[in-house]
C-alpha cells in the first residue's frame, strides 16, 4: 500500500499540518513504519520523497532552474514537437487546456511560447506540488510572466471539460495519460516511476479523450510513447513523431483555419 504522510523539515510545522488537513493526509513529525512516501515541506520547496534504503531522489516542481529552465532557453522554441502539434504558427497563440497536468512540463513549454494554459490535475499530491512550483515561479522575475499564463485547477478533467459553456471552450486540449505496462517506453527515471506508482494510471483515458474532443474548438493533442497503440476511439488526423514520443493530433475540421 502506498502510504503517504506530510512532514516538515526546517520550517514551521503548522504550515505542514495545514497542508495535511487540506489533502486529507496524516501529519507526522517522523515517518511511521510502513510509510513509503513523505510529502515534505522544506525551507525551499515542497517535495515528494520515497522513503527507505536505495530510494530515488525527491520529486518537486521547479520552473526556475533545472530541466524546465534548460528547455526554456535551449529547447528549440516553436520547433519542438508539442508546439507543432498545437498548431502554433505566426501570431496564432491558442488558448490551451492541459487536461493531465502532472508536473506541468508540457504546459510550461506552451506558456513559455506565449499561450494561456489552464492546467487540470485531479491528484491532490500532484496538484500540491504544481501549486508550490507555480508560487515560487511567480516570485522569480525571469519566469513570473510565464507563470502568470498558467492557471492551475484541482479537478476531474473530463467533468470540468464537459461543464464548459461554448464561449469558455479552449482552442486546444492536451492529454498525456499515464498507462501501465509501457515496457521499454516506461518513464526512465526512478523518481518518475515512483511518481506514477503513487499517482496511479489513467484508466479512463477513453472517457477523457471523448470529453476533450467535445470541448476543443480546434484540436486535441494526445501524447503517447512512440510505439504505443492509439487510445480507443476515433483515429487521429495526423501524428507528429519523435524519437521516443509522438503526438496524435485530432483536428476539428469544422473550425476555421485548422488545416
Amino acid at each position: 500500500m502506498n502510504i503517504v504522510v506530510v512532514m516538515a523539515e526546517a520550517v514551521d510545522p503548522n504550515a505542514a499540518q495545514q497542508l495535511a488537513e487540506e489533502l486529507a493526509l496524516p501529519f507526522a513529525a517522523t515517518a511511521p513504519e510502513g510509510c513509503r512516501y513523505a510529502l515534505t515541506l522544506t525551507a525551499d520547496r515542497l517535495e515528494l520523497r520515497t522513503l527507505g534504503k536505495g530510494a530515488p531522489g525527491p520529486i518537486y516542481v521547479d520552473f526556475v532552474e533545472g530541466a524546465n529552465a534548460h528547455r526554456r532557453k535551449f529547447g528549440g522554441g516553436r520547433g519542438q514537437l508539442l508546439p507543432k502539434a498545437a498548431g502554433l504558427k505566426g501570431d496564432y497563440l491558442p488558448q490551451v487546456v492541459d487536461a493531465t497536468a502532472g508536473l506541468g512540463r508540457d504546459a510550461f513549454v506552451l506558456a513559455t511560447l506565449g499561450c494561456q494554459v489552464t492546467l487540470l490535475e485531479r491528484s491532490p499530491i500532484a496538484f500540491a506540488l504544481l501549486r508550490d512550483g507555480l508560487q515560487r515561479a511567480t516570485q522569480t522575475t525571469e519566469v513570473a510572466g510565464i507563470a502568470a499564463r498558467m492557471q492551475l485547477v484541482h479537478t476531474e478533467a473530463s467533468q470540468w471539460l464537459a461543464g464548459l459553456a461554448d464561449d469558455q471552450k479552449p482552442d486546444v486540449v492536451v492529454v498525456d495519460p499515464m498507462f501501465p505496462d509501457r515496457g521499454k517506453a516506461a518513464l526512465a527515471k526512478k523518481e518518475m516511476q515512483a511518481f506514477q506508482a503513487l499517482i496511479g494510471d489513467d484508466l479512463d483515458a477513453e472517457i477523457l479523450l471523448k470529453a476533450a474532443l467535445q470541448a476543443a474548438k480546434r484540436r486535441v493533442i494526445v501524447k503517447r510513447p512512440r510505439l504505443a497503440e492509439n487510445i480507443a476511439g476515433p483515429k487521429p488526423n495526423t501524428q507528429i513523431i519523435g524519437q521516443s514520443t509522438r503526438f496524435d493530433v485530432y483536428v476539428n475540421t469544422q473550425a476555421a483555419g485548422t488545416a
